[in-house]
């Protein structure tokens, strides 16, 4: 079989979690992989394409490609107080909000449809990428802005304050961990050839988690902006036990958010299965 294509983030969870995949440091089942390191919406619009073979897409985004590709347990990114947040200058309220444009990290970032879940009458949306939205908050341009990453760390030093956490809110909604990014891989690869991909996942996470200093040099390389302290920040915020294994506590919530998204019209309904299974 030919190298499959596979698409993750520069983010320091990512990469992270994939290194001992990419550097041949865990079992993979003879399957070699091609890495293509891309912002999440690039990703995403990628994955509309079907033009990665496997892919970490915004759950936002799985919505519209349950029917092509489908989620692999591991690799993700779920977990609890790493929701992303809605940020901006001193004095503003939610309720100031509304009518006026709010900038968001893609159109079909969880961070967006976690937005209209939360108020639906915050309607006026832009798109940008994620790394310019604090500027254009701070700045002015728009009125607030919803963050994610490693913005989480330093949205203080542009002079904002946080209005709503997002992760916060779904999990005083719903009880579940917040989904934010998973691992999905095309359906016409094979069932078998798909377990596998999620076995070599699995421990490639496990590696990472076992060995966290080896791959520094590989994260630094695709984080230069970042220090150490944020890049370790992040990978503890984003990186934990469902990124080994969604388990039962992860599926529900995905189950839950797309549930919600579906019922909210904010995502087509879908009756496909969801996993891989063999």
């Amino acid at each position: 079989m030919d190298a499959l294509s596979l698409g993750f983030s520069p983010c320091p969870n990512d990469t992270f979690i994939f290194y001992g995949l990419i550097h041949g440091r865990v079992p993979t089942s003879g399957l070699t992989f091609r890495e293509r390191l891309e912002d999440v919406e690039t990703l995403n619009g990628l994955a509309l394409a079907g033009a990665l073979d496997i892919c970490k897409v915004s759950y936002h985004a799985l919505g519209y490609l349950r029917d092509r590709y489908c989620l692999l347990r591991s690799g993700g990114a779920l977990g609890r107080g790493c929701g992303p947040l809605v940020v901006a200058r001193g004095g503003a309220t939610l309720a100031d909000l509304r009518g006026k444009p709010v900038a968001v990290p893609g159109r079909f970032t969880t961070a967006a449809l976690l937005l209209r879940l939360a108020d639906p009458a915050i309607d006026t949306l832009v798109y940008m990428p994620f790394h310019e939205i604090m500027g254009a908050v701070a700045r002015g341009e728009v009125a607030a802005g919803v963050i994610i990453h490693e913005s989480r760390f330093t949205f203080r030093d542009y002079g904002l304050t946080q209005l709503l956490d997002l992760g916060e809110w779904w999990e005083g909604e719903t009880g579940c961990p917040i989904p934010l990014g998973g691992i999905v891989a095309r359906r016409d690869l094979g069932v078998e050839t798909i377990i596998a991909v999620e076995q070599a996942l699995r421990s490639s996470v496990a590696f990472a988690q076992a060995n966290p200093g080896e791959a520094k040099a590989y994260i630094r390389a695709h984080s230069q902006e970042m220090s150490d302290e944020v890049c370790a920040a992040h990978i503890d915020l984003y990186v934990n036990d469902f990124s080994l294994q969604l388990g039962p506590e992860g599926e529900a919530a995905v189950i839950e958010l797309f549930s919600r998204a579906e019922a909210a019209g904010v995502i087509p309904p879908s009756d496909v299965l969801l996993f891989p299974s063999l």
